[in-house]
């Protein structure tokens, strides 16, 4: 039984972010408190971790904005891999919810289609294979994914077995860390939504 965590790091905070513009293949810049935070979510996680050990494995988002975070976070990247992105929007990608809204009512991206981008069963399939590459990973050491708001809600609903969908049943501020690991063999959210030291 795999004793070391999985460790969930949203990249930090965005001018899209702040907007609630839907950021996925858009390669926005961290903000200069989105920078603060990167920093101080990596003193956090050396003091979660509480080992001096390097993780098994650190993947990222190609984003800048993931990239930036895990450097300043003090992390050395393994891999950076396309499975880590953000949710693609296609047409919607730049919009606010309300936006989208003007015209699809009630428009939510776990429920709805979006026009040129990914549904909720694509998005699951690829946290699938990151789920099942950290759990083969964490046989050795921790793992660290540093990636973004929707796919790593989609990560915490598949590492407990749930389907894409039910991501929105988690939160994952800019920042944000998420810990996963499992009870007796039981995939477990150990932590969630850990702020930043001083956030």
């Amino acid at each position: 039984m795999a004793t070391h965590a999985v460790y969930l790091l949203r990249h930090g905070q965005t001018e899209w972010t702040v907007s609630g513009q839907h950021t996925g293949r858009t390669d926005v810049p961290l903000t200069a408190d989105g920078e603060r935070r990167a920093r101080l979510a990596g003193k956090l996680l050396r003091e979660m971790r509480g080992s001096t050990e390097p993780p098994a494995l650190v993947l990222s988002s190609p984003r800048t904005r993931a990239l930036r975070t895990a450097e300043l976070a003090g992390l050395t990247v393994t891999e950076v891999t396309e499975a880590l992105a953000e949710w693609d929007y296609g047409e919607y990608e730049g919009l606010t919810t309300p936006e989208i809204r003007e015209r699809v009512p009630g428009w939510r991206v776990w429920t709805h289609p979006v026009p040129g981008g990914e549904t909720a069963a694509e998005v699951g399939a690829r946290a699938a294979g990151v789920v099942d590459r950290a759990r083969a990973a964490r046989s050795t050491g921790d793992v660290i994914l540093v990636g973004h708001g929707h796919f790593s809600r989609v990560l915490l609903a598949t590492w407990i077995g749930r389907p894409a969908g039910f991501g929105v049943h988690f939160g994952l501020e800019p920042g944000g860390i998420a810990v996963l690991g499992d009870e007796r063999g039981e995939p477990q959210i150990v932590r969630l939504n850990v702020p930043p030291i001083g956030f």
